[in-house]
């Protein structure tokens, strides 16, 4: 699976999660290298960086959110497709600052 140039916007998210439907995920990928610009909704800016081993995610991710706090978190995620031929990441995340919650979330390619 390679998502090199696809985008991403959330399907759901746990209420621990800033992403939503008006977060936007640009992701690149190099070989097994995987990483993403993110934004939009209560998030200003983000960045995460990982690998990617056939369809399975892990990554680091950072951001500041809308009340200029920086937030980071891990994340693994499996990659499925559609049945429309989009892919879907279905996401088990940590932050890994405050209360170091944990959430899972679900993100659909942008066409």
């Amino acid at each position: 699976m390679n998502l090199n140039q696809k985008s991403f916007k959330a399907l759901q998210n746990s209420k621990q999660g800033e992403a939503s439907d008006e977060t936007v995920f640009h992701y690149h990928q190099n070989q097994n290298l995987i990483w993403a610009e993110y934004g939009g909704g209560k998030i200003q800016k983000g960045f995460l960086v990982g690998t990617i081993t056939e369809n399975k995610l892990s990554f680091n991710y950072q951001h500041v959110n809308a009340q200029h706090e920086i937030k980071t978190g891990i994340c693994n995620s499996v990659a499925y497709l559609h049945e429309d031929g989009r892919i879907i990441l279905h996401e088990e995340w940590q932050w890994t600052c405050g209360d170091y919650s944990k959430g899972n979330s679900t993100l659909i390619e942008v066409l």
